[in-house]
C-alpha cells in the first residue's frame, strides 16, 4: 500500500503540469540571476509576480499566496546576492563602510516591515506591491542618470529615516532594495557601478533578515503550506538557486562592461507593466 501510494505521488509529480512549472521556474531563474547581477536588484521584481503565479497554479492557499511568493524570493536571494557583491567586489565598486553604516537602519526597516506583512492580507499585499514598482518604474523612466565623481556623506538622521523605509518597503514586497537605493546612493555622489555593487551587499542584508522573518511568521502561524517551511517553498528555493547564481556573476560582470542608462529605461518599463499586472490581479481578487 504504502510502495503504491509513492508510485501515485512519483506520477503526479512527474505530470505535464509538475514538468511544465518546474520549467517555468528554470527559465524564471535565468534572467532573475542576471538581473541581480546587472543591476544589484536581488531578482525579487522578476521573482515575487513569477511565484505568485505558480503558486496560483499550484491551488496554494490564496490567504498567503503573496506571503510565500515573498518570503521565498527572500530566500533565493540570500545565495544570488552573496554571488553578485563577490563579483562587484573583485571590481572593487562595493563601499562596505556605507553597508555597514547605513545598512543596519535598514535592516530595522526590514525587522518591521517583516511583523507588518505577517499580518497583512494577499489582497493588500498585491496592492502595495503594485503601487511601489509602479512609482519606481515611473522614477527611473523620467530621471536622468548622472555621474558624479565627489561623495557627499549622509547624515544620520537620513540613514535612520531612508534606511528604515527601504527596509520596510523590501520587506513587505519581496524585493531586495536596491531600486531605491542605487538611486540614493548616485544621489549621495557614488558612481553607478559602485552604488549598484554597494546596493547588492544591502541587498543581502535585507533578505538574510527578511528570509528569517518570513520563516518565522510562516511557522509561528502554522499554514502547513505543501513542500514549504514556514513562508519558504523548498522546491522553488533549490530549483531557483543553481540558476541564478551562476547567471549573476555573469550579470555583475556584464555591469562593468554596458551602458546602463538604457538598461535602466528597459527596466523601467518592465517593472510598469509588472504594476499594471499586479493591479489587474487586485481588482480580480
Amino acid at each position: 500500500m504504502l510502495i503504491l501510494e509513492k508510485v501515485n505521488l512519483l506520477s503526479s509529480i512527474l505530470s505535464n503540469e509538475y514538468i511544465y512549472i518546474i520549467l517555468l521556474m528554470a527559465l524564471t531563474a535565468i534572467p532573475v540571476g542576471f538581473v541581480a547581477g546587472l543591476f544589484g536588484i536581488g531578482g525579487g521584481l522578476i521573482t515575487v509576480p513569477f511565484l505568485y503565479y505558480i503558486f496560483g497554479k499550484l491551488g496554494i492557499d490564496q490567504a498567503y499566496i503573496m506571503h510565500l511568493a515573498v518570503g521565498t524570493s527572500f530566500a533565493i536571494i540570500i545565495p544570488t546576492s552573496i554571488v553578485s557583491v563577490l563579483t562587484h567586489h573583485k571590481f572593487n565598486s562595493v563601499d562596505f563602510n556605507v553597508v555597514k553604516s547605513y545598512g543596519i537602519f535598514v535592516v530595522s526597516g526590514v525587522v518591521l516591515g517583516t511583523i507588518f506583512a505577517a499580518t497583512f492580507k494577499t489582497k493588500s499585499l498585491v496592492l502595495f506591491f503594485a503601487i511601489v514598482i509602479f512609482l519606481l518604474g515611473i522614477y527611473l523612466l523620467t530621471v536622468k542618470e548622472k555621474e558624479q565623481n565627489v561623495i557627499s556623506e549622509m547624515k544620520l538622521y537620513l540613514k535612520i529615516i531612508l534606511g528604515a523605509i527601504v527596509g520596510f518597503i523590501s520587506a513587505i514586497t519581496g524585493i531586495g532594495g536596491a531600486v531605491m537605493n542605487v538611486p540614493i546612493l548616485k544621489f549621495f555622489g557614488y558612481s553607478i557601478n559602485k552604488a549598484i555593487g554597494s546596493a547588492a551587499a544591502i541587498g543581502f542584508l535585507i533578505a538574510l533578515f527578511g528570509a528569517t522573518g518570513f520563516f518565522v511568521s510562516g511557522s509561528y502561524l502554522k499554514t502547513n503550506l505543501p513542500f514549504s517551511i514556514g513562508f519558504l517553498n523548498v522546491p522553488a528555493f533549490l530549483i531557483f538557486i543553481p540558476i541564478t547564481t551562476f547567471m549573476a556573476r555573469l550579470g555583475a560582470r556584464t555591469a562593468h562592461r554596458i551602458d546602463k542608462n538604457k538598461i535602466s529605461k528597459l527596466l523601467a518599463i518592465f517593472l510598469l507593466i509588472v504594476a499594471v499586472k499586479f493591479f489587474y490581479e487586485y481588482i480580480k481578487l
